[in-house]
Protein backbone atom coordinates (compact mmCIF):
# COMPACT_ATOMS: atom_id res chain seq x y z
CA UNK A 1 0.00 0.00 0.00
CA UNK A 2 0.90 3.58 -0.63
CA UNK A 3 0.00 6.55 1.76
CA UNK A 4 -1.58 9.48 -0.42
CA UNK A 5 -2.28 12.60 1.00
CA UNK A 6 -5.87 14.33 0.74
CA UNK A 7 -6.25 17.78 0.73
CA UNK A 8 -9.66 19.52 1.08
CA UNK A 9 -10.31 22.97 -0.31
CA UNK A 10 -10.39 24.38 3.19
CA UNK A 11 -6.64 23.04 3.41
CA UNK A 12 -4.92 24.36 0.46
CA UNK A 13 -7.42 27.90 0.95
CA UNK A 14 -4.38 30.50 1.30
CA UNK A 15 -1.63 28.21 1.41
CA UNK A 16 0.23 29.90 -1.46
CA UNK A 17 0.60 33.50 -3.02
CA UNK A 18 -0.47 34.43 -5.93
CA UNK A 19 3.08 35.56 -6.58
CA UNK A 20 4.05 31.81 -5.73
CA UNK A 21 1.94 30.13 -7.72
CA UNK A 22 3.16 32.47 -10.85
CA UNK A 23 6.73 31.64 -10.26
CA UNK A 24 5.40 27.60 -10.11
CA UNK A 25 3.40 28.14 -13.31
CA UNK A 26 6.10 30.09 -15.11
CA UNK A 27 8.70 27.27 -14.97
CA UNK A 28 6.07 24.69 -15.65
CA UNK A 29 5.57 26.63 -18.74
CA UNK A 30 9.35 26.53 -19.51
CA UNK A 31 9.45 22.87 -19.27
CA UNK A 32 6.72 22.56 -21.65
CA UNK A 33 8.61 24.68 -23.83
CA UNK A 34 11.99 22.23 -23.60
CA UNK A 35 9.36 19.31 -24.59
CA UNK A 36 7.19 18.09 -21.51
CA UNK A 37 4.27 16.66 -22.35
CA UNK A 38 0.48 18.22 -22.08
CA UNK A 39 -2.76 17.64 -23.49
CA UNK A 40 -5.50 19.68 -24.14
CA UNK A 41 -8.80 19.07 -22.27
CA UNK A 42 -10.98 16.55 -23.58
CA UNK A 43 -14.92 17.58 -22.67
CA UNK A 44 -17.11 14.68 -22.85
CA UNK A 45 -21.12 16.47 -22.61
CA UNK A 46 -24.14 14.97 -21.46
CA UNK A 47 -27.66 15.51 -22.80
CA UNK A 48 -29.72 14.48 -19.59
CA UNK A 49 -29.24 15.86 -17.47
CA UNK A 50 -27.32 18.50 -19.23
CA UNK A 51 -24.06 18.12 -17.97
CA UNK A 52 -20.14 17.95 -19.25
CA UNK A 53 -16.86 15.57 -17.71
CA UNK A 54 -13.66 17.15 -18.49
CA UNK A 55 -10.19 15.89 -17.81
CA UNK A 56 -6.87 17.30 -19.13
CA UNK A 57 -3.34 16.48 -17.98
CA UNK A 58 0.31 17.33 -17.97
CA UNK A 59 3.77 15.90 -16.88
CA UNK A 60 6.52 18.37 -15.44
CA UNK A 61 9.40 16.42 -15.19
CA UNK A 62 11.84 18.50 -13.55
CA UNK A 63 9.13 19.49 -11.16
CA UNK A 64 8.73 15.59 -10.35
CA UNK A 65 5.22 15.88 -10.41
CA UNK A 66 2.58 14.81 -12.79
CA UNK A 67 -1.16 14.26 -13.49
CA UNK A 68 -4.22 17.32 -13.95
CA UNK A 69 -7.57 18.00 -13.40
CA UNK A 70 -11.03 15.78 -13.82
CA UNK A 71 -13.85 17.93 -13.02
CA UNK A 72 -17.73 17.72 -13.53
CA UNK A 73 -20.14 20.70 -13.66
CA UNK A 74 -23.63 20.38 -13.75
CA UNK A 75 -25.47 17.21 -14.16
CA UNK A 76 -28.48 17.33 -11.67
CA UNK A 77 -27.03 19.03 -8.98
CA UNK A 78 -26.02 21.98 -11.04
CA UNK A 79 -22.99 22.63 -9.33
CA UNK A 80 -18.97 21.92 -10.35
CA UNK A 81 -16.59 19.57 -8.65
CA UNK A 82 -13.06 19.84 -9.20
CA UNK A 83 -10.66 16.70 -8.55
CA UNK A 84 -6.65 16.88 -9.13
CA UNK A 85 -4.62 13.66 -8.79
CA UNK A 86 -0.90 14.51 -8.08
CA UNK A 87 1.10 11.62 -8.78
CA UNK A 88 5.60 11.04 -8.99
CA UNK A 89 6.95 11.65 -12.21
CA UNK A 90 9.54 9.16 -11.00
CA UNK A 91 8.46 6.37 -9.51
CA UNK A 92 4.86 7.16 -10.73
CA UNK A 93 3.54 6.71 -7.18
CA UNK A 94 0.39 8.63 -6.44
CA UNK A 95 1.18 11.77 -3.81
CA UNK A 96 -1.69 13.49 -3.52
CA UNK A 97 -5.87 14.17 -4.14
CA UNK A 98 -6.64 17.56 -4.20
CA UNK A 99 -10.36 19.65 -3.70
CA UNK A 100 -9.28 21.68 -6.65
CA UNK A 101 -12.12 24.26 -6.65
CA UNK A 102 -10.11 26.72 -4.54
CA UNK A 103 -6.84 26.95 -5.97
CA UNK A 104 -9.06 27.34 -9.66
CA UNK A 105 -8.37 30.97 -10.01
CA UNK A 106 -5.05 31.00 -8.32
CA UNK A 107 -3.45 28.71 -11.31
CA UNK A 108 -5.56 29.92 -13.93
CA UNK A 109 -4.65 33.32 -12.59
CA UNK A 110 -0.92 32.41 -12.64
CA UNK A 111 -0.79 31.22 -16.65
CA UNK A 112 -2.61 34.44 -16.98
CA UNK A 113 -0.10 36.89 -15.48
CA UNK A 114 2.86 34.61 -17.30
CA UNK A 115 1.28 35.32 -20.83
CA UNK A 116 1.53 39.22 -19.28
CA UNK A 117 5.11 38.55 -18.44
CA UNK A 118 6.13 37.08 -21.72
CA UNK A 119 4.12 39.39 -23.71
CA UNK A 120 3.19 42.61 -22.46
CA UNK A 121 5.31 45.77 -22.67
CA UNK A 122 7.63 46.11 -19.98
CA UNK A 123 6.72 49.62 -18.94
CA UNK A 124 3.18 48.25 -19.05
CA UNK A 125 1.47 50.07 -15.98
CA UNK A 126 -2.31 49.93 -16.71
CA UNK A 127 -5.14 47.31 -17.41
CA UNK A 128 -8.60 46.88 -18.55
CA UNK A 129 -10.19 43.83 -16.87
CA UNK A 130 -13.63 42.63 -18.46
CA UNK A 131 -15.25 40.71 -15.77
CA UNK A 132 -15.97 40.69 -12.57
CA UNK A 133 -16.07 37.36 -11.05
CA UNK A 134 -14.18 34.67 -9.04
CA UNK A 135 -11.68 33.95 -12.53
CA UNK A 136 -11.16 37.87 -13.07
CA UNK A 137 -9.90 38.21 -9.39
CA UNK A 138 -7.38 35.68 -9.97
CA UNK A 139 -6.15 36.86 -13.35
CA UNK A 140 -6.35 40.27 -11.70
CA UNK A 141 -4.15 39.57 -8.27
CA UNK A 142 -1.63 37.59 -10.37
CA UNK A 143 -0.87 39.59 -13.05
CA UNK A 144 0.09 42.81 -10.81
CA UNK A 145 2.78 40.42 -9.33
CA UNK A 146 4.86 40.86 -13.17
CA UNK A 147 4.13 44.35 -13.78
CA UNK A 148 4.13 47.54 -11.75
CA UNK A 149 0.51 47.98 -12.44
CA UNK A 150 -1.02 52.08 -11.30
CA UNK A 151 -4.46 52.09 -13.27
CA UNK A 152 -7.19 49.12 -13.31
CA UNK A 153 -10.59 50.18 -15.43
CA UNK A 154 -13.22 47.11 -14.72
CA UNK A 155 -16.15 46.03 -16.78
CA UNK A 156 -18.77 43.54 -16.54
CA UNK A 157 -22.45 43.94 -17.59
CA UNK A 158 -23.71 44.54 -14.17
CA UNK A 159 -23.16 47.85 -12.66
CA UNK A 160 -23.63 46.57 -8.90
CA UNK A 161 -20.93 43.98 -9.79
CA UNK A 162 -18.38 45.86 -11.47
CA UNK A 163 -19.02 48.44 -8.72
CA UNK A 164 -18.47 46.05 -5.82
CA UNK A 165 -15.40 44.03 -7.74
CA UNK A 166 -13.79 47.68 -8.33
CA UNK A 167 -14.27 48.67 -4.71
CA UNK A 168 -12.62 45.15 -3.49
CA UNK A 169 -9.88 45.44 -5.47
CA UNK A 170 -8.99 48.58 -5.28
CA UNK A 171 -8.61 48.24 -1.32
CA UNK A 172 -6.82 45.04 -1.53
CA UNK A 173 -3.80 46.13 -4.65
CA UNK A 174 -1.61 48.76 -4.23
CA UNK A 175 -3.06 50.19 -8.09
CA UNK A 176 -5.76 52.05 -8.27
CA UNK A 177 -9.10 50.76 -9.24
CA UNK A 178 -12.33 51.90 -10.98
CA UNK A 179 -15.45 50.53 -12.50
CA UNK A 180 -16.45 52.13 -15.79
CA UNK A 181 -19.65 52.12 -18.00
CA UNK A 182 -18.04 50.23 -21.07
CA UNK A 183 -15.47 48.01 -22.37
CA UNK A 184 -14.93 50.54 -25.05
CA UNK A 185 -14.24 53.19 -21.85
CA UNK A 186 -11.74 50.25 -20.22
CA UNK A 187 -10.13 49.69 -23.11
CA UNK A 188 -9.20 52.61 -24.26
CA UNK A 189 -5.22 53.38 -23.44
CA UNK A 190 -5.06 50.01 -21.72
CA UNK A 191 -1.11 48.57 -21.88
CA UNK A 192 -3.24 45.43 -20.72
CA UNK A 193 -6.51 43.53 -21.45
CA UNK A 194 -7.96 40.89 -19.54
CA UNK A 195 -10.80 38.99 -20.72
CA UNK A 196 -12.31 36.53 -17.65
CA UNK A 197 -15.82 36.13 -18.93
CA UNK A 198 -18.77 33.65 -20.07
CA UNK A 199 -19.73 35.59 -23.36
CA UNK A 200 -20.25 34.25 -26.12
CA UNK A 201 -19.26 37.24 -28.60
CA UNK A 202 -16.79 39.39 -28.71
CA UNK A 203 -16.25 41.63 -25.58
CA UNK A 204 -14.76 44.81 -26.94
CA UNK A 205 -13.98 46.47 -30.67
CA UNK A 206 -10.28 45.02 -31.65
CA UNK A 207 -10.32 48.62 -33.15
CA UNK A 208 -9.93 50.07 -30.18
CA UNK A 209 -6.86 48.70 -29.05
CA UNK A 210 -4.20 50.57 -29.01
CA UNK A 211 -0.67 49.99 -30.09
CA UNK A 212 1.43 47.59 -28.18
CA UNK A 213 -1.46 46.47 -26.09
CA UNK A 214 -1.19 42.82 -24.96
CA UNK A 215 -4.16 41.04 -24.59
CA UNK A 216 -5.08 37.67 -21.94
CA UNK A 217 -8.17 36.01 -23.06
CA UNK A 218 -9.32 33.08 -20.58
CA UNK A 219 -13.09 32.95 -20.56
CA UNK A 220 -13.72 30.53 -23.79
CA UNK A 221 -12.67 27.00 -25.03
CA UNK A 222 -15.52 26.59 -27.13
CA UNK A 223 -15.49 26.09 -30.92
CA UNK A 224 -18.56 27.91 -30.98
CA UNK A 225 -17.64 30.91 -28.62
CA UNK A 226 -15.13 33.38 -28.21
CA UNK A 227 -14.46 36.60 -26.09
CA UNK A 228 -12.27 38.08 -28.96
CA UNK A 229 -13.26 39.44 -32.45
CA UNK A 230 -11.82 38.66 -35.89
CA UNK A 231 -10.08 42.20 -35.78
CA UNK A 232 -8.26 41.67 -32.65
CA UNK A 233 -7.06 37.70 -33.58
CA UNK A 234 -5.58 39.45 -37.52
CA UNK A 235 -3.79 42.63 -35.91
CA UNK A 236 -1.91 40.32 -32.69
CA UNK A 237 0.71 38.23 -32.80
CA UNK A 238 -1.32 35.10 -31.54
CA UNK A 239 0.01 32.63 -28.72
CA UNK A 240 -2.00 29.81 -27.16
CA UNK A 241 -1.39 27.82 -24.19
CA UNK A 242 -1.10 24.56 -26.32
CA UNK A 243 -0.67 24.60 -29.94
CA UNK A 244 -3.17 21.31 -30.37
CA UNK A 245 -5.95 23.17 -28.49
CA UNK A 246 -6.01 26.10 -31.00
CA UNK A 247 -8.11 23.79 -33.82
CA UNK A 248 -10.42 22.32 -31.17
CA UNK A 249 -11.64 24.71 -28.83
CA UNK A 250 -10.00 28.48 -29.45
CA UNK A 251 -12.73 29.94 -30.81
CA UNK A 252 -11.90 33.13 -31.12
CA UNK A 253 -9.31 31.91 -33.42
CA UNK A 254 -11.53 29.81 -34.80
CA UNK A 255 -13.88 32.36 -36.00
CA UNK A 256 -11.32 34.58 -37.81
CA UNK A 257 -10.42 31.70 -39.47
CA UNK A 258 -13.70 31.55 -40.70
CA UNK A 259 -13.66 35.12 -41.45
CA UNK A 260 -10.62 34.98 -43.90
CA UNK A 261 -8.75 37.14 -42.06
CA UNK A 262 -6.03 34.53 -40.89
CA UNK A 263 -4.79 31.32 -41.22
CA UNK A 264 -3.42 27.91 -39.49
CA UNK A 265 -0.03 29.86 -40.01
CA UNK A 266 -1.42 32.57 -37.60
CA UNK A 267 -0.21 30.83 -34.68
CA UNK A 268 2.70 32.21 -33.54
CA UNK A 269 4.36 29.58 -30.99
CA UNK A 270 2.93 28.33 -27.91
CA UNK A 271 3.60 29.87 -24.71
CA UNK A 272 6.03 27.29 -23.43
CA UNK A 273 7.65 27.97 -26.42
CA UNK A 274 8.14 32.29 -25.75
CA UNK A 275 8.54 31.00 -21.59
CA UNK A 276 11.47 29.08 -22.61
CA UNK A 277 13.40 31.51 -25.72
CA UNK A 278 12.76 28.79 -27.84
CA UNK A 279 10.44 31.15 -29.74
CA UNK A 280 10.57 35.10 -29.98
CA UNK A 281 7.78 37.21 -27.97
CA UNK A 282 7.48 40.43 -28.69
CA UNK A 283 9.71 42.26 -30.80
CA UNK A 284 8.68 46.09 -31.00
CA UNK A 285 6.90 48.23 -28.85
CA UNK A 286 4.10 49.04 -31.27
CA UNK A 287 2.78 45.02 -31.29
CA UNK A 288 -0.36 44.07 -30.17
CA UNK A 289 0.08 40.13 -28.44
CA UNK A 290 -2.45 37.61 -27.69
CA UNK A 291 -2.08 35.12 -25.25
CA UNK A 292 -5.41 32.47 -25.54
CA UNK A 293 -5.63 30.85 -22.58
CA UNK A 294 -8.12 27.85 -22.70
CA UNK A 295 -6.82 25.82 -19.70
CA UNK A 296 -4.17 22.81 -19.19
CA UNK A 297 -2.41 20.50 -16.92
CA UNK A 298 0.17 22.57 -17.47
CA UNK A 299 -0.67 24.85 -14.88
CA UNK A 300 -3.16 22.73 -12.70
CA UNK A 301 0.35 20.58 -12.07
CA UNK A 302 2.62 23.39 -10.87
CA UNK A 303 -0.19 24.75 -9.02
CA UNK A 304 -0.77 21.13 -7.25
CA UNK A 305 2.70 20.62 -6.30
CA UNK A 306 3.07 24.24 -5.17
CA UNK A 307 0.43 23.10 -2.40
CA UNK A 308 1.34 19.55 -2.01
CA UNK A 309 4.74 20.50 -1.24
CA UNK A 310 3.70 23.69 1.66
CA UNK A 311 0.71 21.01 3.24
CA UNK A 312 3.67 18.51 3.67
CA UNK A 313 6.10 21.35 5.29
CA UNK A 314 2.23 22.22 7.57
CA UNK A 315 1.46 19.09 8.36
CA UNK A 316 -1.97 19.22 6.79
CA UNK A 317 -4.24 16.86 5.24
CA UNK A 318 -4.98 13.18 5.76
CA UNK A 319 -3.79 9.99 4.30
CA UNK A 320 -5.54 7.65 2.46
CA UNK A 321 -4.06 3.87 0.87
CA UNK A 322 -3.62 3.27 -2.37
CA UNK A 323 -2.67 -0.10 -3.16
CA UNK A 324 -0.49 -1.05 -6.74
CA UNK A 325 -1.62 -2.95 -9.13
CA UNK A 326 1.54 -5.53 -8.47
CA UNK A 327 -0.75 -6.33 -5.67
CA UNK A 328 -4.71 -5.99 -6.70
CA UNK A 329 -4.81 -6.42 -9.87
CA UNK A 330 -4.98 -10.23 -9.78
CA UNK A 331 -8.19 -10.92 -10.70
CA UNK A 332 -9.07 -13.44 -8.19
Amino acid sequence: MTETLFLTSDDVSGLATPAEFVDAVRDAYRQRGEGAPAEPRTKLTNADPPGFLTTYAAVLPETGAMGGYTYSAGFGAKDAWFMTPLFDAESGEPLALIDGASMNPFKTGAAGAVGVDALARKDASSIALVGSGSQARGQLRAAVTVRDVDTVWVYSPTKESREEFAGEMDRTLDASVAAVASSAAAVEGADIVITATNASEPVFDGDNLEPGAHVTAMGQYNPKKRELDAKTIERATYVPDLRERVAQDAGSFLHAMEEGVVDEDHVHAELGEVVAGVEPGRTDDDEITVFDSGGTGIETVAGAYLLYEKAVEEGLGTTIDFSPASESLTGE
